[in-house]
């Protein structure tokens, strides 16, 4: 029987983030490798991505940057193909990566704007799982984790902007609600490889050390934590525990689930 601290470890493992320099890619991409997987840093910006890895790298992680388009199917399988020859193998596949291209109400949404999110939140997804997802088959193992939010398992509370200005916009909703449906979609049809899929639903998210990030409106900031049971915005930290664990051997027996980080939000 393995002790239980070990079964948090990703030893020998191989995960790709895309986003992986962005907003929680970050996090994300430095909880895999803490944990001690390879971690391949993936987004158009690769400069960022490179930045990140060699961050990572300083503090003896095992990492990498490389360029990735969403909306690019070329790119995509390029990434995977790369990752093959060098590395054997991917086990772990963050869907993190998304568009906010047409973050508008829906009388200021434009089609073209729609296609445009759409060809990375939806169509993008879509593509690098099932480039992944092949690979994982032929080895009977491999876990798929998808970025949600709040905004997949609920309409969005439009009075918690009050009159900021801010908004959540409708191709947002429509893209993070997809997000569940597709990973109970791998969940249901890739048990029988051993493959697993689950998401992870943020709520609100304030981080406390990278400025370009953090949110100072007042108005919406006292709207939303009084809504919130644990009176706080998620941290960088936060969803490294959560990451950690659906991407490890803790999580073996789970699949096809939504685990919300949202500091009770959504519980009233």
């Amino acid at each position: 029987m393995m002790n239980v601290m070990n079964k948090f470890r990703l030893d020998g493992k191989v995960a790709i983030v895309t986003g992986g320099s962005g907003l929680y890619g970050e996090h994300i991409s430095t909880a895999l490798g803490e944990a001690g997987a390879l971690v391949i840093v993936a987004s158009r910006g690769i400069e960022q991505c490179e930045k990140l890895a060699a961050n990572l790298r300083s503090r003896g992680i095992q990492a990498v940057g490389r360029s990735l388009d969403l909306a690019d199917e070329q790119s995509i399988e390029a990434l995977v193909e790369q990752t093959i020859e060098e590395f054997g193998q991917i086990d772990i596949l963050v869907n993190n990566a998304v568009s906010r291209v047409g973050l508008n109400d829906i009388e200021q949404t434009t089609s073209s704007g729609w296609l445009q999110a759409q060809m990375v939140n939806g169509l993008g997804t879509m593509l690098i799982s099932k480039a992944v997802v092949s690979r994982m088959r032929n080895r009977n193992e491999g876990n798929i984790i998808n970025i949600s939010s709040i905004q997949g398992i609920l309409g969005p509370h439009f009075p918690v902007y009050g009159d900021t200005g801010m908004s959540s916009g409708i191709e947002y909703t429509y893209a993070k609600w997809g997000i569940v449906g597709i990973t109970r979609w791998l969940a249901n049809y890739y048990g029988k490889y051993n493959i697993r899929a689950n998401c992870i639903s943020p709520g609100g998210y304030n981080p406390t050390q990278n400025g370009d990030y953090k949110i100072t409106n007042e108005i919406f900031l006292h709207n939303y934590l009084e809504r919130t049971p644990l009176g706080r915005m998620a941290d960088e930290d936060d969803i490294k525990g959560a990451i950690v664990y659906l991407a490890s051997p803790a999580s073996k027996y789970v699949t096809g689930h939504n685990l919300v980080l949202d500091g009770g939000w959504s519980s009233w």
